[in-house]
C-alpha cells in the first residue's frame, strides 16, 4: 500500500527573456555558498584570514566542476560519444551530469593551488571544509530532484517517487498538455542520499567537536562516511550507468575510497593545526580589568583585513596563548607522528654513537692504565 507518493517537478528550466535559468545550477550554486560559510568559519576558528574562503574558491570551485565532469563523462561514454550521442553535450554541464568523485579530486587539486598561495597547509583547508562539503552534496540532490533524474528502482514500499519522461532540455514530456509518468513509483535515491548527506555532516560536526582531528583525518571521516551511503544507495539505482561483471561502477569506485580514507585515519595521528599569520601586526590583547584608558578610540580601523605572506602551524595552546598576548610561541611547528618517529629515530641514534665513544674512551683509559701497572678489567 502506497502511503506517500512523492511528486516530481515537471520544470527544471525557467526563462527570463532569453536566459534560461536551471534547477540543477541554481542548486549546485546554493550549496556551493553554503560550504563556503561553513568552511569560512571553521577556516577563522583555526586562524586563518577574513574570507580566506573566496581565495581558495577561486581555485577550487572551477576545478572541483572539470573533474566532476570529467568524471561523468569518463564513466558516461556513450551517451555522449556512442551511437546518436553528441560529443558536445559533454561541454554542456547545465544538462547535469557531475560525478562526485572527479569533483572531490578536482577540487583537491584547486585548493591545494590556493593553498600554496596562501602558504598554509591542506589539510587544515580539507579539515575546515569537512562538514560544509556534504551538506553542498545534500542541496545539490535537490536538482537532480528537479531534472527527474538519479531515481532508484521500482519499488512497493509504503513510499515511492513519481518520475516524469523529461528530454535533454530539462522538459517534461507532453501528451494533451500533460506531463507523462514512468509507470509505478521509484526509491528516491537522490532524497536517501540528501539525508545520508546530513547525517555525515552533523557527525563530522560532533566528533570533530570532541576530538579535534587534525592532519585531514576530519576529512577522511567525511569520505568515509559519504562512501559508506553511497555504497548501497547506489545498488538501488537503475538508471543508465557503467557496470564491471553486472555491478555499477560507482558501486566499485565507493568501496575502494572508502578503503583508501579508512587506511588514512587510521595511519594519520597529530593534533588539530592552527594557524598563526606571517607577515602582518599581532593581535593587540584587550586591557585587563576593563581599564579602556590606554585604548586609542580615535584609531580608525584598517579598511580591508591583511593577508598574511604565510602561516605557521601551531598547537592549540600556543594559538591560544597567541591570542591572549600577541606573542607569537616559541618552538617548532607541531609535528607530524612520522616527523615524532623521525626526531626520535635521531635521538636513539645519537645516544647510541654517544654511548659507543664513551665506551671506546673507557677502553682506551683501561689500556692505559694496565700498560701502567694497573688492572683493566676484560669486556
Amino acid at each position: 500500500m502506497t502511503v506517500a507518493a512523492i511528486p516530481s517537478p515537471t520544470n527544471a528550466v525557467w526563462e527570463i527573456g532569453p536566459v534560461p535559468i536551471r534547477a540543477y545550477a541554481l542548486c549546485i550554486i546554493l550549496g556551493i555558498i553554503l560550504a563556503g560559510v561553513v568552511t569560512e568559519f571553521r577556516l577563522r576558528q583555526r586562524g586563518a584570514h577574513k574570507w580566506a574562503i573566496l581565495d581558495i574558491a577561486v581555485w577550487a570551485v572551477p576545478f572541483g566542476i572539470i573533474g566532476a565532469r570529467i568524471y561523468h563523462v569518463i564513466t558516461s561514454p556513450g551517451q555522449y560519444f556512442g551511437e546518436g550521442g553528441d560529443p558536445l553535450e559533454a561541454l554542456q554541464v547545465w544538462k547535469g551530469g557531475l560525478g562526485i568523485w572527479g569533483a572531490v579530486a578536482g577540487g583537491a587539486v584547486g585548493a591545494l593551488l590556493a593553498a600554496r598561495q596562501l602558504g598554509m597547509p591542506l589539510t587544515v583547508v580539507a579539515d575546515a571544509l569537512a562538514p560544509g562539503l556534504p551538506l553542498a552534496q545534500a542541496v545539490g540532490r535537490l536538482g537532480n530532484w528537479f531534472n527527474n533524474e538519479l531515481y532508484g528502482r521500482q519499488t512497493t514500499l509504503p513510499w515511492g517517487l513519481e518520475v516524469h519522461e523529461m528530454d535533454s532540455a530539462g522538459r517534461p514530456t507532453l501528451v494533451d498538455g500533460e506531463a507523462v509518468l514512468r509507470p509505478g513509483l521509484y526509491h528516491p535515491t537522490f532524497l536517501y542520499e540528501l539525508v545520508w548527506n546530513v547525517l555525515v555532516a552533523g557527525l563530522v560536526l560532533a566528533l570533530d567537536r570532541k576530538f579535534k582531528f587534525g592532519r585531514g583525518r576530519a576529512f577522511a571521516l567525511y569520505v568515509m562516511g559519504y562512501t559508506l551511503g553511497r555504497f548501497f544507495i547506489e545498488m538501488m539505482r537503475d538508471d543508465t550507468a557503467t557496470h564491471i561483471a553486472g555491478v555499477r561502477i560507482n558501486v566499485f569506485v565507493a568501496a575502494l575510497v572508502f578503503v583508501g580514507a579508512l587506511a588514512y585515519f587510521l595511519k594519520v595521528r597529530g593534533p588539530r593545526e592552527y594557524l598563526i599569520p606571517v607577515g602582518v601586526d599581532a593581535p593587540v590583547p584587550a586591557p585587563r580589568g576593563g581599564d579602556i584608558s590606554t585604548v586609542d578610540v580615535s584609531a580608525k580601523p584598517a579598511a580591508t583585513a591583511a593577508i598574511p605572506s604565510s602561516y605557521r602551524v601551531v598547537d592549540e595552546e600556543q594559538f591560544h596563548a597567541y591570542q591572549a598576548t600577541g606573542v607569537v610561541p616559541d618552538g617548532d611547528a607541531v609535528p607530524d607522528s612520522n616527523d615524532n618517529a623521525t626526531a626520535k629515530a635521531e635521538s636513539d641514534g645519537e645516544s647510541d654513537a654517544a654511548e659507543v665513544e664513551a665506551d671506546e674512551d673507557g677502553q682506551d683509559s683501561d689500556t692505559t692504565a694496565a700498560g701502567a701497572g694497573g688492572r683493566a678489567d676484560d669486556r
